[in-house]
């Protein structure tokens, strides 16, 4: 299997690996650079630093995590991830659930002008 992988406005991400449920990414944040305010209908996600500091929104909650420290998102919640540090931030994505496609995204707030849903 060829990886993925798919350059955007914030930084990158590629996927590792994917079966039947599941999808692994390892996804790279530019410093002072954030995803979007998202929710997604048919999947978790479970996130892993390992490198920088990641500024998480889950919920209405605003969290900081660090290398070795993790966030559990589960489906349906709003949620973003922000680069506040110097340097790059790299963490590990675990997304379960039974539709892991990228249109499955809501998103709420977008720094790059991306509204909606992915197209399908």
């Amino acid at each position: 299997m060829a990886m993925e992988r798919d350059e955007r406005p914030w930084g990158m991400y590629e996927v590792l690996a994917e079966g039947e449920g599941y999808k692994v990414k390892r996804i790279e944040v530019k410093p002072g650079h954030r995803l979007s305010l998202q929710m997604h209908e048919q999947r978790s996600e479970h996130w892993v630093i390992v490198e920088g500091c990641a500024l998480v929104t889950l919920g209405d909650e605003e969290i900081r995590r660090g290398v070795n420290e993790d966030v559990l998102i589960p489906v349906r919640t709003k949620h973003r991830v922000a680069n506040p540090g110097p340097d790059r931030l790299v963490f590990i994505e675990v997304q379960c659930g039974p539709y892991l496609g990228e249109d499955d995204i809501t998103r709420f707030e977008d720094d790059y002008d991306r509204k909606g849903t992915e197209p399908r």
